[in-house]
């Protein structure tokens, strides 16, 4: 998808796939020298992760795996509260490995704060994480990032991975949601406040 097939539903383009591209180039170069002779697991977190953790992995030169978790955190309306629930979980051993979560996004911090604490229980040698996209002035909680891609203002977003009431995800740039689609009753019940993804990290 492009932005001609969004039509009035686009309000601007905040990331071109261009600059999307070319800075998941440049973190997976930082990656590939900061775990060099390390064994690496990649986890990202289903399903906002899943083009960031594509284009990352085809960029790196280490042997990295991958594996996959989902998560539901729970809160009053549309808010997370950071209590979390696994929908599903990770195949793969964390002992001793070096984990780095995968992240489209990272708003409130309170799902991605509960996620770091939970892996470094299982026994992990270290938890970092890269997200391509922050939004600093929506953080809740501190949470430590290794890896940014972007910074962007508290807006709605959508593409590469984002999403609203499931559509959207496969647009090529991270982009701004025209008003009149979220504050308008959607036929799937997605809420008109936030992001509908599995998630609020």
């Amino acid at each position: 998808m492009d932005a001609s097939d969004m039509g009035a539903d686009l309000e601007k383009v905040l990331v071109t796939a261009d600059q999307i591209s070319q800075r998941l180039a440049e973190l997976a170069a930082q990656v590939d020298e900061d775990y060099a002779g390390k064994d690496v697991l990649l986890v990202g977190v289903l399903k906002g992760a899943a083009l960031v953790m594509s284009d990352l992995v085809r960029a790196l030169h280490l042997p990295a795996q991958m594996d996959w978790m989902a998560v539901s955190s729970y809160g009053s309306g549309t808010k997370s509260s950071g209590v979390v629930r696994i929908v599903k979980d990770l195949d793969t051993d964390v002992t001793g490995r070096h984990v780095l979560i995968v992240e489209d996004i990272i708003d409130s911090g309170l799902t991605l704060s509960w996620l770091v604490a939970n892996l470094s229980s299982r026994g992990a040698a270290s938890v970092e994480i890269l997200t391509l996209l922050r939004k600093p002035d929506a953080a809740k909680v501190d949470v430590a990032v290794r890896y940014t891609g972007f910074d962007i203002p508290d807006e709605f977003v959508v593409g590469y991975g984002l999403d609203f009431a499931e559509h959207y995800r496969g647009l090529r740039f991270v982009g701004t949601l025209a008003p009149h689609v979220y504050e308008t009753p959607h036929p799937t019940g997605a809420s008109s406040t936030t992001e509908a993804s599995t998630t609020e990290s």
